[in-house]
């Protein structure tokens, strides 16, 4: 298994970051519970959808599997071990994270955020080469804005921006050119982490968003775990759906399985109209 979430536990009274093994202490006595013990796992090819409305620990969910936060229970592994045995720079290769929003000090251009997602390969004081460049090109060309190179972050539509997040995230996850080539079995898994990908984009965009995703998955090696609170989006997109209400997980499995009126009932607390059953099913 390429990822495993066993029995995450998390409060928010003394939000850490990653930290070190150590036994367990008076971090267990954190307040304010967000994640309660959730067992997921994710395997090579993985389209993975967290779906729960606001507040109900979904980002918090995603950053314990990245490894930003630390559990206050239980563990994350990857490829079986646990993330605080992995450095934080093989991690940077493994795991790429898409924030909701992006926000930059300065003016850049796409293809200079595409490229900022190369900091894991880099050593000290190494600025990016060739084949850096070539990761960024390609990563831009994979998520359909390599023409967009040039233009500046902010003067983007809402649509173009998050994919060309997603190409910087790529490029993150890139090895490079020394090391394309060696087959995928070879290869050690990769995921990509992003947190409600479509947030306060129109229905357009959302489109082109979710189909991104999709050809993301289906051809470059990526497993994907995603979090949204939109029905719709999730059951076009995802494979498998986790249901997430106050940091506790209600169901998980194939989306027709999990997306039926008598969890979302559950879920969002509301009594589904037969009226309305069809525009949510």
């Amino acid at each position: 298994m390429l990822l495993q979430a066993v029995d995450l536990t998390f409060g928010y009274g003394r939000a850490k970051r990653l930290r070190p093994l150590a036994p367990k202490d008076a971090g267990s006595r954190r307040t304010g519970l967000a994640v309660g013990g959730v067992s997921l796992d994710v395997g090579r090819g993985a389209l993975l959808g967290i779906l729960g409305p606001n507040g109900s620990g979904k980002t918090t969910l995603l950053r314990l599997l990245a490894g930003t936060l630390a559990a206050d229970g239980g563990q994350v592994l990857l490829d079986g071990v646990d993330l605080r045995r992995i450095s934080r720079a093989v991690l940077a290769r493994r795991f790429a994270v898409v924030p909701q929003e992006t926000q930059l000090a300065f003016e850049y251009t796409a293809l200079e955020i595409a490229l900022m997602g190369r900091y894991p390969h880099l050593g000290a004081f190494e600025i990016e080469g060739p084949d850096d460049l070539e990761s960024a090109l390609s990563s831009l060309e994979a998520t359909g804005t390599r023409h967009l190179a040039d233009r500046r972050f902010q003067t983007l539509s809402g649509g173009e921006k998050q994919r060309v997040v997603i190409a910087s995230a790529l490029a993150q996850l890139d090895p490079g050119l020394s090391s394309r080539g060696t087959g995928v079995q070879q290869a050690p898994g990769r995921l990509l982490l992003l947190d409600e990908p479509t947030a306060s984009l129109d229905l357009r965009y959302q489109i082109e968003i979710g189909t991104l995703i999709r050809r993301l998955r289906d051809q470059q090696d990526v497993s994907i775990v995603l979090t949204t609170h939109d029905v719709h989006f999730a059951r076009a997109v995802c494979d498998e759906i986790v249901l997430l209400r106050a940091g506790h997980m209600l169901a998980r499995g194939p989306a027709g399985d999990v997306l039926t009126i008598a969890r979302l009932n559950e879920l969002y607390g509301i009594d589904v109209s037969p009226a309305l059953k069809e525009a949510f099913m």
